[in-house]
């Protein structure tokens, strides 16, 4: 399709929603914004939002949805779930929303999913990455990548991109994340040709990995998988090396943050590879142009929530637009409600965070592979 090519060339993801100005008697759409922009986890919260916002505010700037101004309505949920479940309810009763972004955390993205199903309301979460977020029904959408995905594409990475033969595996098998990607690792494995010949599990309380590194080290894997978050990745890390392990290590999103640890040694992580949802210095146009815009308005490099947030916003826009191509009244109605949800399970769109489509609406897209150099993060390639 010649205009979803274009989305690749041009840095601008708004070319496909805009009119040249809004019509004098165009109806404005409402959207709903349901994020944690008070309490522990504000700083997600308040990173999507932007991301949102910034797509919605340029989109308005060039004339809207095919000249219909959108106006964002939206709720602090505080990352909890009766506040989020108490926002959804306004959004759909009150505000008469079109659809919804959001929410950000998985916890309280569970009921509005439950919610948003019984009502067939459209949503699209930017950052619950749980897998049952999106099996409540048809109408509940991500723009993440979900846990088990990136397990699995570290696997095929190892394999196909670093000529891995072999890998091991430590994981902490009382936590649900680290187990999941551990699973993923290991199934894919088994398909794409990656011998996994160790693995050795931890409790959450664990600080000496001594004794499963020495199991590990006897079997010289030629990657070593660590799916658990950058704390304790740093411990393995440190004690692999010095239980004499000289594989590459392979991490996961909740790598990042590695290189913030204070005093760690970095050299620790020379050479690992983690994915990531984006990265800022990726040097597609699209990456560029949001860093652009939204240092502007932010004043500083936007995250990877901001960045999802960014591409929810892109994806249910692309979905009204199309809605609205069809001659549908964009607004709180079934009708425009089930056009919504049928356009965003057909997305085949250029976002941020790499090429959408959907599968069980879920997205099939690339991840942002990182590589730790000399105590940096560098971009390596965007992978599948």
């Amino acid at each position: 399709m010649k205009l979803k090519k274009m989305f690749a060339l041009t840095m601008v993801l708004l070319l496909c929603f805009c009119g040249t100005a809004f019509a004098g008697d165009a109806s404005v759409i409402k959207i709903g914004v349901i994020a944690p922009l008070t309490g522990n986890v504000a700083v997600y919260g308040i990173a999507t939002k932007n991301g949102s916002e910034l797509f919605t505010k340029l989109a308005n700037e060039s004339g809207g949805i095919n000249g219909h101004k959108v106006e964002l309505i939206i709720y602090d949920d505080k990352g909890d779930p009766t506040e989020s479940l108490n926002a959804y309810n306004k959004l759909v009763t009150a505000d008469e929303v079109a659809a919804i972004i959001g929410p950000v955390t998985s916890s309280p993205t569970f009921g509005v999913a439950e919610a948003s199903a019984a009502d067939n309301v459209p949503c699209i979460t930017g950052t619950a990455t749980h897998p049952d977020v999106t099996t409540y029904g048809k109408n509940f959408f991500r723009a993440c990548f979900e846990d088990p995905f990136q397990g699995g594409a570290m696997a095929r990475f190892a394999f196909e991109r670093l000529n891995a033969k072999t890998a091991a595996v430590i994981y902490n098998v009382s936590d649900a994340y680290s187990t999941g990607l551990y699973n993923a690792f290991r199934n894919t494995a088994e398909t794409a040709g990656l011998k996994v010949v160790g693995a050795e599990s931890y409790a959450n309380d664990d600080v000496d990995f001594n004794a499963q590194l020495t199991n590990i080290a006897k079997t010289s894997p030629d990657v070593l998988f660590i799916p658990d978050y950058y704390n304790k990745a740093y411990l393995i890390c440190s004690q692999a090396r010095k239980a004499g392990i000289k594989s590459t290590f392979l991490g996961v999103d909740g790598t990042d943050g590695v290189l913030v640890i204070e005093g760690a040694d970095y050299s620790v992580f020379n050479g690992m590879y983690f994915p990531n949802h984006y990265f800022p210095d990726d040097p597609s146009p699209l990456v560029q142009n949001l860093r652009k815009n939204y240092e502007t308005a932010y004043g500083g490099a936007p995250n990877s929530f901001a960045a999802l947030g960014y591409d929810a916003a892109a994806i249910l826009f692309d979905a009204i637009r199309r809605a609205l191509d069809a001659g549908i009244n964009v607004g709180a109605t079934a009708e425009s409600y089930q056009a919504i949800i049928d356009n965003m399970a057909t997305t085949d769109l250029e976002c941020v965070t790499g090429r959408i489509t959907f599968a069980n609406n879920n997205p099939v897209k690339d991840v942002s592979v990182i590589k730790i150099v000399d105590g940096a993060y560098k971009f390596e390639t965007k992978y599948r």
